[in-house]
């Protein structure tokens, strides 16, 4: 597993539907657990920096680390404070409780144990902080093979760990207990849970009228807070708070 030379096939894809509808739902989710004043907040693994830009343009003190600097290329001179490096290094950059807010948004599922990365994120959140975390859903995988009906790999994917995406890479999926449960063991307690794209991840959804995004978007919002349909989004977004000391 692991992103690396796959950077080009993902810039390629940052205007397609999918893409929208991910970086428009993380952001109203994450809207609704932001501190009001000005938060120093952690994107690691932040790639070509949507969520970090936007979370700078409201005046949060944002710093992003990755380890392409062709997708830290990406990024207006300025807005954000950019960090070349690999995530392993994460414990040598930063004091532990240096952040309200840490996102860490489409990074496990390349790697094959995301247990020492998530130990060295819940290091850096501080009391009344949180984590964001976004991962493949797991619990949901023979959904997209079933959908485009290819019944093999949907029969197969019910006992399955992981996945090949669309960038052609093997990529492992996360199960929203386990993470709880690994999350908890380093002292945060997942309070709030969301589906990212329950609507949109089949092959046929692959183009949306300009005057229907505003309600496709809408729709995918309400969804990814309610049940049933939020378990079965392709995305599961997690919200992990530490305690007030």
């Amino acid at each position: 597993m692991g992103f690396k030379g796959a950077e080009d096939r993902w810039r390629d894809n940052l205007g397609n539907l999918r893409n929208v509808v991910r970086q428009e739902l993380v952001t109203r989710q994450l809207e609704r657990h932001l501190p009001a004043g000005r938060a120093a907040v952690l994107d690691a693994g932040c790639g070509q920096g949507t969520q970090a830009l936007r979370l700078a343009g409201r005046g949060h003190d944002v710093t992003g680390v990755d380890a392409s600097r062709d997708l830290l290329d990406l990024l207006p001179e300025g807005r954000i404070r950019a960090v070349h490096a690999d995530l392993a290094a994460l414990p040598s950059l930063f004091e532990p409780a240096s952040f309200d807010v840490v996102l860490c948004h489409g990074v496990l599922m390349y790697l094959d144990d995301p247990g020492p990365l998530l130990t060295d994120l819940a290091r850096l959140v501080r009391p009344g902080g949180f984590l964001s975390l976004l991962v493949r859903n797991g619990d949901a995988l023979a959904m997209r093979p079933g959908l485009a009906g290819d019944w093999r790999a949907a029969r197969e994917a019910f006992t399955a760990d992981g996945y090949t995406n669309r960038l052609g890479v093997r990529a492992r999926a996360d199960r929203r207990a386990d993470l709880t449960a690994a999350l908890a063991a380093r002292g945060l307690e997942v309070t709030h849970w969301y589906g990212v794209r329950v609507f949109t991840d089949a092959d046929s959804a692959v183009a949306c009228p300009p005057g229907d995004l505003d309600e496709l978007i809408d729709c995918e919002e309400l969804a990814g807070r309610t049940d049933p349909y939020r378990g079965v989004a392709a995305l599961t977004h997690l919200i992990g708070g530490r305690q007030e000391a």
